[in-house]
Protein backbone atom coordinates (compact mmCIF):
# COMPACT_ATOMS: atom_id res chain seq x y z
CA UNK A 1 0.00 0.00 0.00
CA UNK A 2 1.43 3.36 -1.07
CA UNK A 3 1.53 5.89 1.74
CA UNK A 4 -0.21 9.12 0.83
CA UNK A 5 1.81 12.33 1.28
CA UNK A 6 0.62 14.65 4.06
CA UNK A 7 -2.03 17.14 3.00
CA UNK A 8 -0.93 20.74 2.74
CA UNK A 9 -2.47 23.48 4.87
CA UNK A 10 -4.33 25.06 1.91
CA UNK A 11 -5.68 21.64 0.94
CA UNK A 12 -7.01 21.04 4.45
CA UNK A 13 -8.57 24.49 4.58
CA UNK A 14 -10.27 24.07 1.20
CA UNK A 15 -11.52 20.61 2.14
CA UNK A 16 -13.41 22.17 5.05
CA UNK A 17 -15.16 24.60 2.71
CA UNK A 18 -15.78 21.81 0.19
CA UNK A 19 -17.66 19.88 2.86
CA UNK A 20 -20.58 22.24 2.25
CA UNK A 21 -22.74 21.77 -0.84
CA UNK A 22 -26.41 22.03 -1.84
CA UNK A 23 -27.18 18.72 -0.17
CA UNK A 24 -25.26 19.69 2.97
CA UNK A 25 -25.72 23.44 3.62
CA UNK A 26 -25.54 23.08 7.42
CA UNK A 27 -23.04 20.86 9.23
CA UNK A 28 -21.90 20.16 12.75
CA UNK A 29 -18.19 20.17 13.56
CA UNK A 30 -18.03 16.35 13.53
CA UNK A 31 -19.85 16.23 10.18
CA UNK A 32 -17.38 18.69 8.69
CA UNK A 33 -14.48 16.59 9.96
CA UNK A 34 -15.98 13.43 8.46
CA UNK A 35 -16.77 14.97 5.07
CA UNK A 36 -13.37 16.71 4.90
CA UNK A 37 -11.57 13.53 6.02
CA UNK A 38 -9.73 15.43 8.72
CA UNK A 39 -9.07 14.81 12.42
CA UNK A 40 -11.55 16.54 14.69
CA UNK A 41 -8.84 18.63 16.36
CA UNK A 42 -7.58 19.89 12.99
CA UNK A 43 -11.14 20.60 11.86
CA UNK A 44 -11.85 22.54 15.04
CA UNK A 45 -8.81 24.75 14.46
CA UNK A 46 -9.60 25.40 10.79
CA UNK A 47 -13.30 25.98 11.38
CA UNK A 48 -12.41 28.45 14.12
CA UNK A 49 -10.17 30.42 11.76
CA UNK A 50 -12.76 30.40 8.98
CA UNK A 51 -15.49 31.50 11.40
CA UNK A 52 -13.37 34.34 12.76
CA UNK A 53 -12.77 35.55 9.19
CA UNK A 54 -16.44 35.26 8.27
CA UNK A 55 -16.24 32.42 5.76
CA UNK A 56 -18.36 30.29 8.11
CA UNK A 57 -21.06 31.20 10.60
CA UNK A 58 -22.17 29.24 13.69
CA UNK A 59 -25.81 29.34 14.74
CA UNK A 60 -27.29 28.99 18.23
CA UNK A 61 -27.47 25.20 17.91
CA UNK A 62 -23.77 24.96 17.16
CA UNK A 63 -24.29 24.17 13.48
CA UNK A 64 -22.11 25.82 10.85
CA UNK A 65 -23.23 27.52 7.62
CA UNK A 66 -21.40 29.29 4.82
CA UNK A 67 -20.78 32.89 5.89
CA UNK A 68 -21.55 36.15 4.16
CA UNK A 69 -17.85 36.96 3.75
CA UNK A 70 -17.64 34.27 1.06
CA UNK A 71 -20.65 35.82 -0.66
CA UNK A 72 -18.86 39.18 -0.70
CA UNK A 73 -15.78 37.63 -2.27
CA UNK A 74 -17.85 35.64 -4.77
CA UNK A 75 -19.53 38.86 -5.88
CA UNK A 76 -16.20 39.92 -7.39
CA UNK A 77 -16.09 36.95 -9.77
CA UNK A 78 -16.57 38.24 -13.35
CA UNK A 79 -18.41 35.04 -14.30
CA UNK A 80 -20.58 35.04 -11.18
CA UNK A 81 -22.60 37.82 -9.61
CA UNK A 82 -21.00 40.51 -11.76
CA UNK A 83 -22.19 38.74 -14.91
CA UNK A 84 -25.57 38.12 -13.32
CA UNK A 85 -26.06 41.82 -12.59
CA UNK A 86 -25.35 42.77 -16.19
CA UNK A 87 -27.57 40.02 -17.56
CA UNK A 88 -30.53 40.30 -15.19
CA UNK A 89 -32.49 43.01 -17.06
CA UNK A 90 -32.34 40.94 -20.25
CA UNK A 91 -33.27 37.76 -18.39
CA UNK A 92 -36.27 39.54 -16.89
CA UNK A 93 -37.31 40.77 -20.35
CA UNK A 94 -37.03 37.22 -21.65
CA UNK A 95 -39.18 36.00 -18.79
CA UNK A 96 -41.82 38.68 -19.36
CA UNK A 97 -41.96 37.79 -23.05
CA UNK A 98 -42.43 34.07 -22.42
CA UNK A 99 -43.26 33.42 -18.73
CA UNK A 100 -41.13 30.30 -19.02
CA UNK A 101 -38.08 29.13 -17.06
CA UNK A 102 -35.09 31.37 -17.82
CA UNK A 103 -31.52 30.34 -17.05
CA UNK A 104 -28.04 31.84 -17.22
CA UNK A 105 -25.01 29.57 -16.95
CA UNK A 106 -21.25 29.40 -17.38
CA UNK A 107 -18.87 26.50 -18.05
CA UNK A 108 -16.57 25.13 -15.37
CA UNK A 109 -14.51 22.28 -16.79
CA UNK A 110 -16.87 19.58 -18.04
CA UNK A 111 -19.89 21.01 -16.25
CA UNK A 112 -22.31 23.87 -16.59
CA UNK A 113 -22.88 26.02 -13.50
CA UNK A 114 -26.13 27.98 -13.22
CA UNK A 115 -25.68 31.52 -11.90
CA UNK A 116 -29.27 32.71 -12.37
CA UNK A 117 -32.68 31.11 -12.76
CA UNK A 118 -36.11 32.72 -13.09
CA UNK A 119 -38.90 30.24 -12.47
CA UNK A 120 -41.64 30.09 -15.11
CA UNK A 121 -45.34 29.43 -14.84
CA UNK A 122 -45.15 25.85 -16.09
CA UNK A 123 -44.82 22.79 -13.91
CA UNK A 124 -42.13 21.37 -16.16
CA UNK A 125 -39.60 19.35 -14.18
CA UNK A 126 -36.56 21.62 -13.98
CA UNK A 127 -33.84 20.23 -11.70
CA UNK A 128 -32.05 23.57 -11.53
CA UNK A 129 -31.10 26.02 -8.83
CA UNK A 130 -28.47 28.74 -8.63
CA UNK A 131 -25.11 27.04 -8.15
CA UNK A 132 -26.30 23.70 -9.54
CA UNK A 133 -24.04 21.75 -11.88
CA UNK A 134 -24.89 19.44 -14.79
CA UNK A 135 -22.80 17.74 -17.48
CA UNK A 136 -22.40 19.91 -20.57
CA UNK A 137 -23.87 17.45 -23.08
CA UNK A 138 -27.23 17.09 -21.30
CA UNK A 139 -28.37 20.73 -21.24
CA UNK A 140 -29.09 23.45 -23.76
CA UNK A 141 -26.75 25.94 -22.09
CA UNK A 142 -24.10 23.24 -21.83
CA UNK A 143 -24.30 22.45 -25.54
CA UNK A 144 -24.05 26.15 -26.40
CA UNK A 145 -20.98 26.53 -24.20
CA UNK A 146 -19.27 23.34 -25.33
CA UNK A 147 -19.89 24.04 -29.02
CA UNK A 148 -17.99 27.32 -28.74
CA UNK A 149 -15.15 25.99 -26.59
CA UNK A 150 -11.69 25.24 -27.96
CA UNK A 151 -11.52 22.19 -30.19
CA UNK A 152 -9.26 20.43 -27.70
CA UNK A 153 -11.87 20.93 -24.97
CA UNK A 154 -14.58 19.47 -27.18
CA UNK A 155 -12.51 16.44 -28.13
CA UNK A 156 -11.53 15.74 -24.54
CA UNK A 157 -15.15 15.97 -23.45
CA UNK A 158 -16.47 13.77 -26.24
CA UNK A 159 -13.83 11.15 -25.41
CA UNK A 160 -14.96 10.94 -21.80
CA UNK A 161 -17.99 9.14 -20.33
CA UNK A 162 -21.32 10.71 -21.32
CA UNK A 163 -23.88 10.12 -18.58
CA UNK A 164 -27.48 9.26 -19.51
CA UNK A 165 -30.41 10.76 -17.61
CA UNK A 166 -33.25 9.68 -19.90
CA UNK A 167 -33.48 7.30 -22.87
CA UNK A 168 -33.10 10.39 -25.07
CA UNK A 169 -29.80 11.66 -23.61
CA UNK A 170 -27.07 11.76 -26.25
CA UNK A 171 -24.29 9.43 -25.11
CA UNK A 172 -22.67 8.63 -28.45
CA UNK A 173 -19.53 10.77 -29.07
CA UNK A 174 -20.06 10.92 -32.84
CA UNK A 175 -23.64 12.08 -32.41
CA UNK A 176 -22.55 14.67 -29.86
CA UNK A 177 -19.94 16.04 -32.28
CA UNK A 178 -22.64 16.40 -34.94
CA UNK A 179 -24.89 18.23 -32.49
CA UNK A 180 -22.10 20.64 -31.57
CA UNK A 181 -21.48 21.40 -35.23
CA UNK A 182 -25.20 22.10 -35.69
CA UNK A 183 -25.16 24.46 -32.69
CA UNK A 184 -22.32 26.46 -34.24
CA UNK A 185 -24.14 26.56 -37.59
CA UNK A 186 -27.53 27.55 -36.19
CA UNK A 187 -26.30 29.83 -33.41
CA UNK A 188 -28.66 28.16 -30.96
CA UNK A 189 -28.73 24.87 -29.04
CA UNK A 190 -31.86 22.76 -28.59
CA UNK A 191 -31.83 20.08 -25.90
CA UNK A 192 -34.96 17.94 -25.94
CA UNK A 193 -35.76 15.45 -23.15
CA UNK A 194 -32.11 15.11 -22.22
CA UNK A 195 -32.54 15.42 -18.43
CA UNK A 196 -36.31 14.98 -18.03
CA UNK A 197 -38.84 13.49 -20.43
CA UNK A 198 -41.11 16.54 -20.35
CA UNK A 199 -38.81 19.48 -21.09
CA UNK A 200 -37.04 21.19 -23.98
CA UNK A 201 -34.28 23.75 -23.57
CA UNK A 202 -33.42 26.41 -26.15
CA UNK A 203 -30.11 28.18 -25.49
CA UNK A 204 -27.90 30.79 -27.13
CA UNK A 205 -24.28 31.81 -26.40
CA UNK A 206 -23.31 35.04 -24.66
CA UNK A 207 -20.09 36.71 -25.79
CA UNK A 208 -17.67 38.88 -23.87
CA UNK A 209 -15.81 41.98 -25.11
CA UNK A 210 -13.23 39.85 -26.94
CA UNK A 211 -15.91 37.89 -28.79
CA UNK A 212 -15.33 34.66 -26.88
CA UNK A 213 -18.36 32.85 -25.51
CA UNK A 214 -18.41 33.34 -21.74
CA UNK A 215 -21.95 32.25 -20.82
CA UNK A 216 -25.22 30.97 -22.24
CA UNK A 217 -28.85 31.90 -21.71
CA UNK A 218 -31.78 29.55 -22.17
CA UNK A 219 -35.50 28.95 -21.94
CA UNK A 220 -36.82 25.65 -20.61
CA UNK A 221 -40.36 24.89 -21.74
CA UNK A 222 -42.74 21.93 -21.51
CA UNK A 223 -42.37 19.48 -24.37
CA UNK A 224 -46.04 19.79 -25.29
CA UNK A 225 -45.84 23.60 -25.57
CA UNK A 226 -42.58 24.00 -27.42
CA UNK A 227 -42.68 26.20 -30.54
CA UNK A 228 -39.11 26.59 -31.73
CA UNK A 229 -39.74 29.15 -34.52
CA UNK A 230 -41.01 31.59 -31.87
CA UNK A 231 -38.60 30.74 -29.06
CA UNK A 232 -35.34 30.69 -31.01
CA UNK A 233 -35.18 34.37 -32.04
CA UNK A 234 -36.34 35.44 -28.57
CA UNK A 235 -33.48 33.60 -26.87
CA UNK A 236 -30.99 34.85 -29.45
CA UNK A 237 -32.13 38.43 -28.85
CA UNK A 238 -31.61 38.10 -25.09
CA UNK A 239 -28.15 36.59 -25.57
CA UNK A 240 -27.22 39.34 -28.00
CA UNK A 241 -28.41 42.03 -25.57
CA UNK A 242 -26.34 40.58 -22.73
CA UNK A 243 -23.32 40.31 -25.03
CA UNK A 244 -23.60 43.97 -26.01
CA UNK A 245 -23.98 44.98 -22.37
CA UNK A 246 -20.74 43.10 -21.64
CA UNK A 247 -18.95 45.11 -24.34
CA UNK A 248 -19.17 42.78 -27.32
CA UNK A 249 -19.64 44.35 -30.74
CA UNK A 250 -20.38 42.30 -33.86
CA UNK A 251 -17.77 42.38 -36.57
CA UNK A 252 -18.55 44.90 -39.28
CA UNK A 253 -18.57 43.57 -42.85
Amino acid sequence: MVEQPPRSAPDRLLSVLAAFDHAHPALSLSEIARRAALPLTTTHRLVGALTAWGALERDGAGVYHVGLRLWEVAALAPRGLALRQVALPYLEDLYEATHENVQLAVRDGGEVVYIEWLSGRSAVGVHIRVGARWPLHATGVGLALLAHSDQSVQEEYCAGPLAAFTPHTVTDPAQLRRRLAEVRRAGVAVSSRQITDDAVSVAAPVRGPDGRVTAAVSLVVPLDDVHLPALTPTVRLAARGISRALGWRPATP
